[in-house]
């Protein structure tokens, strides 16, 4: 006896599904705006870290997260994002923007 048809692979059957496969392009893009916006990003923060260690300044601006963590979760709101995502996301990128002006003062 031959044994019964399997159904194709969940990989194989979303790749064939031209739906899924547009929505995942889609997502792919964005995910490539995204890193390319990140670097923008941190090419601009690694210049106020120099700046900083420059000029003696401190590596953290407390005021400023708060303000900014303010801004960006009242925007998340009104993009109908969750804001505590937002907060969650901008605090992992004020964190390491931080670090970078850690080891600029540093001197690494």
């Amino acid at each position: 006896m031959s044994e019964p048809a399997s159904s194709p692979e969940p990989a194989l059957k979303s790749a064939a599904d031209p739906v899924l496969a547009g929505y995942r392009a889609s997502i792919d893009n964005i995910d490539a705006a995204l890193i390319h916006m990140l670097a923008e990003r941190f090419r601009i923060t690694q210049a106020v870290g120099a700046y900083k260690a420059q000029t003696s300044l401190p590596a953290s601006d407390p005021g400023r997260e708060e303000r900014q963590i303010a801004r960006l979760r009242k925007l998340a709101e009104e993009a109908q994002l969750d804001p505590d995502f937002g907060e969650k996301f901008l605090r992992f990128i004020i964190d390491e923007v931080i670090r970078h002006h850690e080891r600029a003062k540093a001197g690494v």
